[in-house]
């Protein structure tokens, strides 16, 4: 992570949607904690106009329907605002909480090989829900995989909700 490309801070604007049960809080918690220890974010240079330079304090919403993300520069003056459609997202955050059920399920009562199955399967669907997000991002931001991986997490915990 260079000095300037990354998120310094997060903010997920959830009023309006019910409350996130434990496992899904828990979700959220890390995955803020881990996207703030190491991430990689940039604002690609515009022909219109210069980008500011990170670091980026970013807030994520759902808004009509559409995930929001607002970027401001580290002292918080308007960066960039996406509007995203949740439609690609829909199917791979579905199947991410059936598995991640599952997942939360076999933990009180598999054994650790059938746990380590269900948990594989879990990592590929959110690494594809992170590969979307990138795509979605094209042009607009530039994320690593992990970044992605652990935005996707903060978008299904909205999802959840939304």
């Amino acid at each position: 992570m260079t000095e300037r490309n990354h998120i310094c801070h997060i903010e997920i604007d959830d009023s309006g949607l019910p409350a996130p049960t434990p496992e899904i809080e828990q979700e959220r918690r890390v995955a803020i904690f881990d996207l703030l220890e190491d991430n990689s974010f940039a604002l690609p240079a515009r022909e219109d106009r210069d980008m500011p330079p990170g670091p980026y304090r970013l807030a994520l919403a759902i808004r009509e329907r559409r995930l929001v993300v607002d970027v401001a520069d580290e002292a918080g003056s308007p960066a960039a605002e996406f509007h995203l459609s949740l439609g690609p997202f829909r199917q791979v955050v579905k199947d991410y909480y059936q598995i991640c059920d599952s997942y939360f399920d076999a933990v009180k009562r598999l054994p650790p090989s059938q746990i380590e199955t269900i948990d594989m399967a879990r990592r590929g669907i959110h690494t594809e829900g992170a590969r979307i997000l990138q795509e979605r991002l094209e042009g607009k931001a530039e994320v690593d995989i992990d970044t992605a991986r652990r935005l996707f997490t903060l978008i299904c915990v909205l999802h959840y909700g939304g």
